[in-house]
């Protein structure tokens, strides 16, 4: 093959040209162009075989130069056996030892082009093969692609900013729900109270950190079958029961109040209720019963099912039928929790009967009042009908101070033994849900057991059957699952309930030790403004006696005196005639 003509071999690597002038090669490592290098010399004619013993010289490392300050460029070919052989997307891939250096994160755009070809000169052309020097220059200019990710030299990198919150706080948010404002609202036929719902969290699944929305009462209510439902096993604070007659007597709304409030703080300081959406639901949205009935519709027939074990493909329900419990420790639990029952509802009604009393003790002050009032209107002496007026007046704020002391009384220990008492039911609706775990466990396995039966009858007939055996064994296979899914669904919801009864325990110390110590410190200053009261009136009626004004006689003193001295001179007087006449 001739290589003639100007420019035809653009490597010039004719031995009569190698001595003096660089190839094509050195020629664009160092910039220069093909064509300035062919000009200035022309190539002459050689035949095939010397092209054929030039193919493949036996090249010498060379040291690097320092490169030229021309940009590089790289040109097609046309000679495809120069003697670096084929370059291009046509060149084919070349297998290496070692796998090539991924780029440096670090690394420049201006460094790359400075060493761009001294880079090319030592490193083999199949490792540069995949990328040119090009692309990497127009990626440069643009954005780039992240480089395959290394594993770390020394450890985990470090974060240039602080997480906004700690994980302690993530895990366990802080929540202070207060309930206020209570106001009726709606017709006579569809009255009800609406109460104020007042939410401050550090929880960051809500929107604000503080919001408000309006909740009634049935609101509440649908909060508590919602969390007993979603969560089974875990003892949700229900709230207070209904009440047809007096629901909007102030004293009653004030007591509901408080039990709505306590409620909803325990709900939201319990690890798992506090995550519970429908919480979220009840707390933060504004349009709450358009959100309930698209939540129905979206998701119909979610009952007892959903929740930590809607995993598990079976719902906590099941056959019926006595239900004998197995395990003593729950056994020792229910015995107790019945006998505790009883004496709250015993001491609930103790209390109901205190409060009566009080009451009682107010209205016959208020009686008292208005008698002492009455007579101090008809007596005609000044003296005592002040005193009377004042033990009136004394009278109403005592009626007003038995009320408090009563109301008092109901919203710190009467509220909390009722409080427990409804806690109490809820516990006994979390062993029902575990009694129907265990009926669960049981249906699964005896339809486990019939499946077995209707196999080994289809093993006993042989091959006629093989199509009916195939499809019985998955069957068999699957009631073996739910067996086991129910056995798991009953051991993990013993686990949470004796969980869940620890800390119904702890709870409960903490709540009556505060309710009876408030208890006390009420009933004492009632005490003390009582007392004060009554010495305050008789140190005003000691003073009021010092001054001679309750027990003057009817006739004035200034009256009297005129009126003994002049009978006294005409005793004198008759005294001396009489002496004259003697």
């Amino acid at each position: 093959m001739d290589l003639e003509g100007e420019g035809n071999s653009p490597w010039g690597d004719v031995p009569s040209s190698a001595q003096t002038k660089p190839t094509e090669d050195e020629a664009v490592v160092f910039g220069e162009s093909s064509e300035a290098s062919t000009k200035s010399k022309p190539i002459p004619t050689i035949d095939t075989t010397a092209a054929q013993s030039v193919k493949s010289p036996t090249r010498h490392p060379r040291t690097p130069r320092r490169p030229g300050q021309h940009v590089v460029r790289l040109e097609a070919v046309d000679d495809p056996l120069g003697p670096l052989g084929p370059l291009g997307d046509n060149a084919p891939a070349a297998a290496v030892d070692q796998p090539p250096v991924p780029p440096q994160k670090e690394q420049r755009l201006s460094s790359r082009q400075s060493s761009s070809s001294a880079t090319q000169s030592s490193i083999p052309r199949s490792m540069l093969d995949p990328a040119s020097l090009d692309d990497d220059v127009e990626r440069g200019l643009g954005p780039r692609t992240p480089p395959p990710v290394q594993p770390a030299q020394g450890g985990l990198p470090r974060r240039d900013t602080q997480p906004s919150v700690s994980i302690e706080q993530a895990a366990k948010p802080s929540f202070d729900i207060t309930v206020g404002d209570p106001h009726k609202v709606g017709d006579l036929t569809s009255s009800h109270i609406v109460y104020l719902v007042k939410t401050k969290t550090s929880s960051k699944a809500y929107r604000q950190p503080e919001f408000a929305v309006t909740r009634r009462y049935r609101d509440f209510l649908w909060l508590y079958n919602s969390l007993h439902a979603n969560n089974p096993g875990v003892v949700a604070p229900p709230p207070p029961e209904k009440q047809a007659v007096g629901r909007f007597d102030i004293n009653f709304v004030e007591s509901r109040r408080a039990a709505l409030e306590r409620m909803l703080n325990k709900t939201a300081a319990h690890p798992t209720l506090q995550h519970d959406g429908d919480l979220k639901l009840f707390l933060e949205s504004e349009a709450f019963n358009v959100d309930v009935k698209h939540k129905e519709r979206k998701e119909p027939g979610l009952g007892e099912s959903k929740g930590m074990f809607s995993g598990l493909g079976l719902s906590v329900g099941g056959g019926g039928g006595k239900f004998v419990e197995q395990d003593e420790w729950f056994h020792e639990r229910r015995v107790y929790l019945d006998a505790l029952e009883n004496q709250l509802k015993a001491l609930l009604k103790a209390m109901d009967s205190v409060v009566t009393q009080r009451k009682g003790l107010s209205e016959a002050a208020g009686d008292l009042s208005a008698s002492l009032h009455s007579l101090s209107t008809v007596e005609l002496s000044v003296s005592l009908s002040g005193p009377l007026e004042s033990l009136s007046d004394l009278q109403i704020r005592i009626k007003e101070l038995y009320e408090r002391q009563a109301q008092q009384d109901i919203l710190t220990l009467g509220i909390t033994i009722d409080e427990y008492i409804r806690l109490i039911g809820s516990i006994k609706l979390a062993f029902g849900s575990r009694q129907k775990a265990y009926h669960s466990w049981r249906a699964a396995e005896s339809e486990m057991q019939k499946r077995k039966t209707t196999q080994d009858k289809l093993l006993r007939q042989g091959k006629t059957q093989q199509d009916r055996l195939v499809q019985m064994n998955a069957d068999v296979a699957d009631a073996e699952r739910k067996v086991h899914q129910a056995r798991l669904l009953f051991e993990d919801m013993g686990r949470l309930m004796k969980a869940e009864l620890e800390r119904f325990e702890k709870e409960k110390v903490e709540d009556f030790k505060s309710a009876v110590e408030t208890f006390l410190e009420g009933a004492v200053e009632a005490q003390k403004e009582l007392i004060e009261l009554w010495e305050t009136f008789l140190m005003q009626l000691d003073a009021e006696e010092n001054e001679d004004v309750f027990y003057k006689p009817p006739v004035e003193p200034a009256a009297r005196s005129p009126a003994r001295t002049s009978s006294d001179e005409t005793a004198a007087d008759s005294q001396a005639n009489l002496e004259e006449d003697d």
